[in-house]
């Protein structure tokens, strides 16, 4: 990895089955992710993804772009915005851009961006992998 360089961009598609799949995983079974009419009673557009769920998808990006597993030495970000997930087969998208922001000492600073529909979901997201 070379300072400067712009990642190739990485695209996942996140449906309600991905949602209920990952809550059996992680024991996360607010209704908030699964339920419109949950969601909606407390303000969210709809139902949306576990922000932990967006999270690995762009710890999966970085994973692909530092060549494999056991790479990834830190990962953080903010939750913004929600990713809504409608109610069909089509899901929603997923975008994770990264740019490489620093190298040294056998270790790549990378600046992470995660969007759906244009909008920006996670803030001061980067990664920190071993070269």
């Amino acid at each position: 990895m070379i300072a400067g360089t712009d990642l190739e961009p990485q695209s996942y598609v996140v449906t309600r089955g991905d949602l209920v799949r990952y809550a059996g995983a992680s024991g996360d079974f607010n209704p908030i992710h699964w339920s419109d009419r949950v969601a909606t009673s407390v303000g969210l557009p709809g139902v949306i993804a576990h922000g932990m769920y967006t999270m690995a998808l762009a710890a999966r990006a970085v994973d692909a772009w530092a060549g494999g597993p056991g790479r990834v030495v830190e990962l953080g970000a903010k939750f913004t915005k929600p990713v809504v997930v409608p109610d069909d087969d089509e899901g929603v998208g997923i975008e994770v851009t990264g740019t490489v922001k620093s190298v040294e000492d056998g270790l790549a600073t990378i600046g992470l961006e995660v969007t759906s529909g244009g909008a920006k979901v996670l803030g001061a997201a980067r990664a920190v992998v071993r070269v």
